[in-house]
């Protein structure tokens, strides 16, 4: 397709205004544009449909972006892994109608595009770049099991001072993880505790 290279189409998955679910921004009214690609391959992953982006539609971004500032000026760009797009155009007529940015992401890739918030969700299986670490401006490791609370103390040591921390259960081990996560938080209280408020509410 002409002009993707550019940005101006991307395969969009889906596109939907919603109640932020996780993390640092729970429970704020926002829109959300999942854009389908992933190579990363989490095999707890809830969105495994997005993870082929020839099975969705190349999107024309300048009606993706009148469709969701119409809703909100509170965006949220996720995936899939939207790193793996070139978001500049995207992001530059967003910014042109005062939206705030924000993107939740692996951090597998340089980050194209002008965000305003990053929420850095680091994967074992291909760990973020470098660079993109001191971009986030909040860190949300998932916990599927032990280990993952040594993986959460080595992110973290990545991330500037004033990051924000958060563990999140994974939520097929959510009964099981909570209460290791609600100890792990006491004995490390830079830490905070996400959980996945959208499933409990039943919502997209």
């Amino acid at each position: 397709m002409q002009n993707q290279a550019e940005g101006e189409f991307l395969p969009i998955m889906e596109h939907f205004y919603t109640i932020q679910g996780e993390g640092f921004h729970s429970g704020k009214a926002s829109y959300f544009i999942r854009i389908g690609g992933c190579d990363v391959g989490c095999h707890w992953c809830d969105v495994k449909e997005s993870w082929d982006p020839k099975a969705h539609p190349l999107l024309p971004v300048d009606s993706i972006v009148d469709i969701a500032t119409a809703h909100s000026k509170w965006i949220v760009l996720t995936g899939g892994e939207p790193t793996m797009w070139n978001l500049h155009y995207l992001t530059q007529k967003l910014k042109a109608q005062n939206c705030t940015v924000c993107m939740e992401t692996s951090g597998a890739y340089p980050i194209l595009g002008e965000i305003d918030w990053v929420c850095l969700s680091p994967k074992k299986n291909q760990l973020p770049i470098e660079e993109n670490y001191p971009k986030a401006q909040e860190l949300k490791v998932i916990i599927h099991n032990q280990n993952d609370f040594v993986f959460a103390l080595q992110q973290a040591e990545k991330v500037s001072a004033s990051c924000h921390l958060f563990l999140q259960p994974e939520w097929s081990k959510e009964k099981e993880m909570t209460p290791y996560i609600v100890d792990f938080v006491l004995k490390n209280p830079q830490f905070k505790i996400s959980l996945q408020t959208h499933k409990y509410l039943n919502i997209p």
